[in-house]
């Protein structure tokens, strides 16, 4: 997760260039003016923070935006006025400065109404940073997409405290630097942003509501134990090696019987599935770092230990929803 910080700031009364400066820091839109009776005049500040892009966002008049898929998880934590969206087929949903709107990485994606009073505190995820995170802090793969709920109450509690904690950095990142030897913040520091962008990525996954919510709150009853902990090391430290069921037992210092009860209850997958998707996870890094022409797939596929290409593919896009192919071109 790159640390650098960089920042754009904009103000312009032409639709066209709001929709481009949009398409440039966000996504790419068309936008119209539903209301003629305000000015249209956007103001715009957005900071990149490695896999994060944050930015405070008004446009003066109402409007409605069709953005298409974004490709990221999005919330809009707004200052005023109201904002009715939907995604995909699913029902329109009304955020306001009492609740921020939670967007998907899937589904087309509709402003309908976006008032000229509303002032939004806009913060897009890299989708994988924070599918990563997430099976970071439970520890183990998580099956399917991430579903996150459309709203998120910033009234009271954990949504409360995470939509001060993005008010804050917007604010930070709009000041201009004094000088020539002066920061603009502490935020483009490595030390301080890199630990305050999975502030916010954890700080997301405690606050909306979602399939795993409740079980990265109360952590202590899914404490692994040391068997399944030292059968896991084992295979992160050595994925490409041929284990078998005994073998990890043979790690764990436990029974095979044991230890495949042992993985359903506390990781949600038999050893050998989690054996596969670490090789998986693997791949898919290296795919992802190499240059063009660098590398095939064939080749990191064997490397990390799958032999049947057909199977791994199947595989492969199971658990990312692309063909490996389709991450070593992007």
């Amino acid at each position: 997760m790159s640390a650098e910080t960089l920042r754009t700031s904009f103000r312009t009364a032409d639709v066209d260039e709001a929709r481009k400066i949009i398409g440039a820091t966000f996504y790419s839109n068309f936008m119209d003016v539903l209301d003629g009776s305000h000015t249209f005049r956007a103001e715009f500040d957005v900071g990149q923070l490695g896999a994060l892009t944050v930015g405070e966002l008004s446009c003066g008049a109402d409007v409605r935006m069709r953005v298409g898929e974004l490709g990221a998880y999005h919330v809009n934590v707004l200052l005023g006025g109201s904002m009715r969206f939907r995604q995909g087929g699913g029902a329109s949903t009304v955020a306001t400065a009492e609740r921020a709107g939670v967007f998907q990485p899937v589904g087309d994606t509709v402003v309908e109404r976006w008032t000229g009073d509303c002032r939004v505190l806009a913060v897009k995820m890299d989708r994988e940073a924070l599918d990563q995170r997430l099976e970071q802090l439970l520890g183990r793969p998580v099956r399917g997409p991430l579903t996150l709920a459309p709203e998120l109450d910033t009234t009271r509690g954990a949504g409360r405290s995470w939509a001060r904690l993005v008010t804050t950095v917007i604010e930070d990142l709009r000041e201009e630097p004094g000088g020539p030897a002066d920061m603009a913040s502490l935020y483009t520091v490595p030390l301080v942003s890199a630990p305050l962008q999975e502030a916010i990525l954890n700080g997301l996954l405690l606050a909306v509501e979602h399939p795993y919510r409740d079980e990265l709150i109360s952590p202590a009853q899914k404490l692994r134990p040391a068997p399944v902990k030292r059968a896991m090391d084992a295979v992160r430290e050595q994925p490409e090696y041929p284990f078998t069921p005994a073998g990890l037992a043979a790690e764990a210092r436990v029974g095979v019987r044991w230890l495949q009860e042992a993985f359903r209850r506390y990781v949600g997958m038999s050893p050998m599935a989690y054996v596969r998707d670490v090789r998986l996870t693997r791949v898919r890094d290296e795919l992802r770092a190499a240059e063009p022409g660098e590398v095939s797939v064939s080749e990191v596929a064997y490397r990390w230990g799958f032999s049947h290409l057909g199977r791994f593919a199947e595989q492969y896009h199971a658990r990312f929803g692309e063909l490996p192919s389709q991450t070593l071109r992007s």
